[in-house]
């Protein structure tokens, strides 16, 4: 797996399970296939109940089946080599796949951050400004803000992703995860890499970053305006209606923010540290979305239970 001379393309990389684990590494697909099986099916599941609910076509639930397709987005990205690894002992990757791979990564992850913004907004004017909510918050504007947020990923990352095709490679080809990320593939290029580490760097803080940052203004501003209602009553049911978006908004930033922190001041961090924060950051977000909005909104809760009392009463007028 070493390259005894610098090439100026590295066509193949090899990708890495679990080191260490490899007497337990039937179990360890176990755990992720139920995670990829919660995480596929409970977005598919999310984005079935609201086309399939007319009271559910909103501008609030427009965005959630935006976070949803994310979600899937993102789980199919990484569903490819972790199971290949899993299941047929695959480790090796050509590197224009690998390209793919980590465009669709972060493209999606970046979308999921916008995405995650949006509904910030929108429950910043449904909160601060209930009466003008419908003329601000308009199916036109939802459309037009989704197309933003499917554009700007893609847009921002192609760049660098391209570039990494132009450097030569040496030594070890050996990549420390399942996936392919553009952050520790630069590290096998042997040359100057100091525009796609300050491009990558940039891109982080302007948009993940900066969408962390507007979030949390608005929900300061939120926060303010609930604790001025009259009533303990008023007060709770404002904030209840922000809770499914704000476990949504800590469940992704946090491994984030973890992940990016490793990568840039941790290098001599033990492997099972990186592996760790890039499992949690690409495979829980997707898989506990869907359970937060299931469990914490009541309109998709009814929404389920009439899906299901119709099938049933179906199947009873089958028997």
């Amino acid at each position: 797996m070493h390259l005894s001379n610098i090439t100026q393309f590295s066509p193949v990389l090899y990708l890495t399970g679990f080191p260490g684990l490899e007497t337990i590494e039937q179990w360890i697909f176990i755990f992720f296939f139920l995670m990829y099986l919660v995480a596929i099916s409970g977005n598919c599941f999310i984005l079935i109940i609201i086309k399939t609910s007319p009271r559910l076509h909103t501008p609030m639930y427009c965005l959630l089946s935006f976070l949803a397709f994310t979600d899937l987005g993102l789980s199919v990205s990484t569903l490819p080599t972790t199971m290949g690894i899993f299941w047929f002992n695959s480790r090796d990757i050509y590197f224009g796949a690998c390209q793919i791979q980590m465009l669709c990564i972060h493209s999606f992850s970046f979308m999921e951050s916008s995405v995650l913004l949006v509904m910030s907004f929108d429950r910043f004017v449904a909160i601060c400004h209930p009466l003008r909510y419908s003329v601000i918050i308009t199916g036109q504007r939802v459309v037009r803000a989704g197309l933003v947020v499917i554009l700007r990923g893609p847009v921002a990352t192609v760049p660098i992703v391209l570039l990494l095709r132009t450097f030569p490679y040496c030594g070890s080809r050996v990549l420390s995860h399942s996936f392919c990320l553009h952050q520790e593939v630069i590290h096998l290029a042997c040359t100057d890499t100091t525009f796609n580490n300050l491009y990558g760097l940039s891109l982080v803080v302007f948009t993940v970053m900066l969408d962390l940052a507007l979030i949390a203004l608005s929900y300061g501003v939120i926060l303010h305006t609930v604790a001025r209602l009259a009533s303990r009553e008023e007060r709770l049911r404002a904030f209840q209606t922000c809770t499914s978006h704000l476990c949504a908004v800590l469940v992704f930033f946090v491994p984030m923010v973890g992940l990016s922190l490793v990568h840039r001041f941790g290098k001599h961090a033990p492997p099972a540290v990186h592996l760790l924060m890039a499992n949690v950051y690409l495979f829980v977000p997707p898989m506990l979305n869907p359970i937060i909005y299931s469990i914490k909104t009541k309109e998709i809760r009814h929404a389920i239970s009439n899906l299901l009392g119709l099938r049933k009463a179906g199947a009873e007028s089958w028997s």
